[in-house]
């Protein structure tokens, strides 16, 4: 997802993930009806939402897509931005916008940064992208604050060394192939990243009867 509201990638990771054999497309969350057809996976990168929420939220049938394809088993990577799209609502001067609903948080935004520099986390719970131990550095850059989530710590699946996460030390929402975090990573210092995308995909086409024993998968 790439527009005016998703903006923010790594160009290397887009390339790592080429590299790796994904052909990319570029889905404009603002203006496309819903996700294309034959979408083996998606990356929903950082940005700022919060300044498109009106045109987010009126968008119904692209957020609607977006959760079916959550709980059909789509693997969704989704960072800062992605993450804020991916829950609930987002709360604005008083007014509520709807997102996607792949997880039950509401979101503020507050007029200081909530989180900014260096981040380490370890995969410590079972997540679809990150092995267990696995450690990555990454950074986070946010404003938004967590009003409401209808969950606890223990179900974050990765442990914050260094950062702020999501919340008490913790990032990292799972739910089937998903996995949401405010860690921005950069594809060259965690190579397991595009090669966890990749295979994801893999299985999600073999899955869906998609799959042509001619292609490869580095």
């Amino acid at each position: 997802v790439r527009d005016r509201a998703f903006q923010f990638y790594y160009e290397e990771n887009l390339e790592a993930l080429r590299d790796a054999g994904a052909k990319l497309i570029m889905i404009d969350a603002l203006q496309a009806r819903s996700l294309p057809d034959g979408l083996d996976a998606l990356y929903i990168g950082g940005g700022f939402p919060e300044t498109s929420a009106g045109e987010l939220a009126d968008n119904e049938t692209f957020r609607e897509s977006v959760r079916l394809a959550a709980g059909r088993g789509m693997p969704i990577y989704a960072e800062c931005g992605g993450l804020i799209f991916l829950g609930r609502s987002i709360i604005l001067e008083g007014r509520e916008y709807p997102l996607a609903g792949v997880f039950p948080v509401t979101f503020g935004i507050a007029k200081k940064p909530q989180a900014h520099g260096y981040s380490i986390f370890t995969a410590d719970r079972d997540n679809p992208f990150y092995a267990p131990g696995t450690r990555i550095k990454g950074h986070e850059f946010r404003y938004s604050t967590i009003l409401q989530w209808d969950g606890g710590a223990d179900e974050l699946s990765l442990a914050v060394e260094r950062g702020t996460g999501f919340m008490n030390g913790r990032d990292g929402l799972v739910s089937n192939n998903v996995l949401a975090l405010y860690t921005h990573i950069l594809a060259p210092g965690a190579p397991e990243w595009a090669m966890a995308m990749i295979r994801k995909a893999h299985r999600y086409q073999q899955q869906r009867g998609r799959y042509d024993a001619s292609e490869s998968f580095r």
